[in-house]
């Protein structure tokens, strides 16, 4: 693993495992072993937690076209060597020789306008049901932020999935809590191409809004179209835009970005 950042403090340890305080570290995969841990991973959390249908891979991992153009990167505990979490980035280069984004299978992104040559696009987010108190997801972040200031990126786009195992009540909330900021004059937007109904569903049931999409949008990404129909992951796809001048102080701090003025 290509070493990128490395935390024993308090803000990345996770007080709640005992086990976590002797450290985690976040790098890049270098080998074909560490990908295939970081396929595990993504395998066990999407077909156990999302009923995510993935083919018959007698093996369990999860993989696909675009892997192999894409950078993955990978928490692993120091005291384990045990992959916790994992994104998969794929910068504006490599989606070229990709032949495009993983994201364009899902949503017509012309209405980006000139940021949909400049994205990086992050997915295939998932991280071990033993770390989700907060410290792996900041110490992807952290990872993705150094990815971003060495290639001197601005724009990140993906998607938040939402799981529709109980019957889409969650993406009905999240869509009534921010419709209203979506296609705002002004903001660029994107169009799902297999559109998820979600005002044909109750969203007053009471629902808890995912943290990976809290995260998201306090980090300062926004919302920007209507959801997708991911219907092999069961999910509904939230597409997602950070656009760095739109982060917020506190994080732009912490990740080591310059303050705007």
């Amino acid at each position: 693993m290509l070493e990128l950042v490395r935390s024993t403090s308090s803000f990345f340890t996770l007080p709640a495992n005992p086990q976590a305080q002797t450290g985690l570290v976040v790098g890049l995969a270098q080998t074909p072993e560490e990908l295939e841990h970081i396929q595990r991973l993504r395998f066990e959390v999407f077909t156990s937690e999302y009923g995510a249908v993935l083919g018959n891979h007698p093996d369990r991992i999860d993989q696909d076209a675009f892997d192999p153009w894409c950078e993955h990167l990978m928490v692993r505990e120091l005291h384990t060597d045990r992959v916790v979490g994992t994104y998969r980035v794929l910068t504006p280069i490599q989606a070229r020789r990709a032949g495009g984004y993983y994201s364009e299978s899902e949503f017509d992104l012309q209405g980006l306008g000139s940021i949909k040559n400049k994205l990086v696009e992050f997915g295939r987010a998932c991280i071990h049901e033993d770390h989700r108190q907060g410290g792996v997801l900041m110490m992807l972040w952290s990872g993705l932020a150094e990815i971003l200031k060495q290639g001197q990126y601005e724009h990140v786009f993906g998607c938040a999935s939402v799981s529709l195992r109980d019957d889409g009540n969650t993406a009905a909330k999240v869509w009534r809590q921010v419709r209203a900021e979506v296609g705002l004059c002004g903001r660029p937007n994107v169009t799902p191409l297999c559109r998820y109904p979600v005002e044909q569903l109750d969203s007053a049931l009471p629902a808890d809004v995912p943290a990976l999409l809290k995260g998201y949008l306090k980090l300062g990404a926004r919302v920007c179209g209507e959801p997708a129909w991911d219907p092999d992951f069961n999910t509904a796809d939230f597409p997602m835009l950070l656009s760095l001048r739109n982060m917020g102080t506190r994080y732009r701090r912490h990740f080591g970005f310059p303050t705007l003025e």
